[in-house]
């Protein structure tokens, strides 16, 4: 049997997320707003049989929200994080070899299985994260990643499962897939596609490789050549690092007070340190800034990057750094709407430089961090905080309408009643 994978895809995730702990809400329409209340980020099935899309500003369908009795949330990323997580967790059990491709999708390599009921097992693949997790999901199958995305998208529209393990199914689910829902059809190679007449994802299959080639470049041939069921894109069971990690967010309120925007660049620090950590590496570079809004006063977009004395990802270190260059960029009497912090120059802990010196003082950080971070991973974010992040933080990103962090914060448990 030759080689199959498993793209396991959480069914409209924020959403189910939400439904978890307020089960009233299945069969009714539920939708999230982005950062500070925006715009429609996700939205239920329900939502979308009533002509709601994403990208809708939520000032503008308050009415029809209100209209329709729909339940309307305000994002709650640490929730979907943690359910995200629990998902994964649940797949490991079941399976070997997975790659986490995004928040609420999961790819597995079935080699290990291949002497298995494949449909019957992405049944079990279901019903289990369902049972444990509660969240529902559809499983695609497929002798590749691009295959197995096509019969993803299938199983959210009939049973939950696909299975395409012969030509003649392959055939069938490709003749009436839209060339546009192809994974790594952007825009660009749309318009293209559709001036050629290429309508369907068996119309591009079927295309000389020459042309697609010439057309689409080698990327295009492998997409084709998985589309073909020859598997091009292999599983990354351990994603490549990132080059930089970015925390960024849109503050509640415009700030126009040093003391605030001190407090707002500490608190994304402390994010990013922690992140830094997640990945077991250091930084030696910090990009720091933030903007006023484009629409509304007078304009000012600072930045700085402060180089720091050695690799690092003690969180005091960064924030040392972030504040000195916040202080030295700010400038009263602007209005500003957004920043963050970029950490640059990234490489993994194993390889940092110490100095014989410190080397005493560096150990004793790392113990401090790793008692730090397991307190909030046990006990929720900001259990344990620094106060140069502000008490109050009335500066942070409007959430009027979030719900509660029931499975990381012991403080908003639920209470059964």
């Amino acid at each position: 049997m030759r080689l199959m994978f498993a793209l396991i895809d959480c069914n409209n995730f924020y959403a189910s997320c939400e439904r978890v702990f307020q089960p009233k809400l299945n069969g009714k329409p539920v939708v999230v707003l982005s950062n500070n209340d925006g715009m429609v980020i996700a939205k239920s099935n329900e939502a979308k049989a009533l002509g709601l899309d994403l990208g809708m500003p939520y000032f503008e369908i308050k009415d029809v929200l209100k209209k329709h009795n729909v339940a309307v949330f305000s994002s709650n990323y640490t929730l979907y994080g943690d359910f995200s997580r629990r998902v994964v967790q649940t797949l490991r059990e079941l399976t070997t070899d997975i790659e986490i491709y995004s928040i609420d999708e999961v790819f597995a390599d079935l080699k290990a299985f291949k002497s298995y009921d494949l449909l019957a097992y992405g049944n079990t693949i279901r019903d289990t994260v369902k049972k444990w997790t509660h969240i529902p999901v559809s499983v695609g199958i497929a002798p590749s990643k691009t295959l197995a995305k096509v019969a993803n998208k299938i199983a959210k529209k009939s049973s939950g499962v696909v299975l395409l393990d012969t030509p003649q199914k392959i055939e069938e689910a490709l003749r009436s897939f839209p060339v546009e829902d192809i994974w790594g059809v952007g825009n660009k190679r749309l318009e293209m596609l559709l001036q050629r007449g290429i309508r369907t994802a068996w119309e591009l299959r079927n295309m000389p490789d020459s042309w697609v080639r010439k057309k689409m470049t080698i990327t295009g041939l492998r997409m084709v050549y998985e589309l073909k069921g020859i598997p091009c894109i292999p599983l990354e069971a351990q994603p490549p690092a990132k080059q930089q990690i970015i925390c960024s967010r849109s503050f509640g309120y415009f700030i126009t007070t040093l003391k605030d925007m001190e407090e707002a660049m500490t608190y994304y620090a402390t994010r990013a340190a922690e992140r830094l950590r997640e990945q077991k590496e250091v930084t030696r570079d910090i990009l720091v800034y933030f903007e006023t809004s484009r629409f509304n006063g007078a304009q000012y977009h600072p930045s700085c990057v402060v180089n720091l004395p050695k690799e690092t990802c003690y969180t005091p270190d960064i924030i040392k750094a972030t504040v000195s260059a916040v202080r030295k960029i700010f400038k009263a009497g602007y209005r500003y709407r957004k920043g963050g912090i970029i950490l640059l120059e990234l490489k993994p802990a194993s390889q940092r430089q110490f100095d014989l010196l410190t080397s005493n003082d560096e150990k004793k950080q790392e113990t401090i961090m790793i008692a730090l971070d397991k307190v909030n991973r046990k006990y929720g974010d900001n259990t344990l905080f620094y106060a140069a992040a502000g008490i109050k933080q009335e500066w942070q990103m409007m959430r009027s309408m979030k719900s509660q962090n029931y499975t990381t914060q012991i403080t908003e448990l639920p209470i059964a009643s």
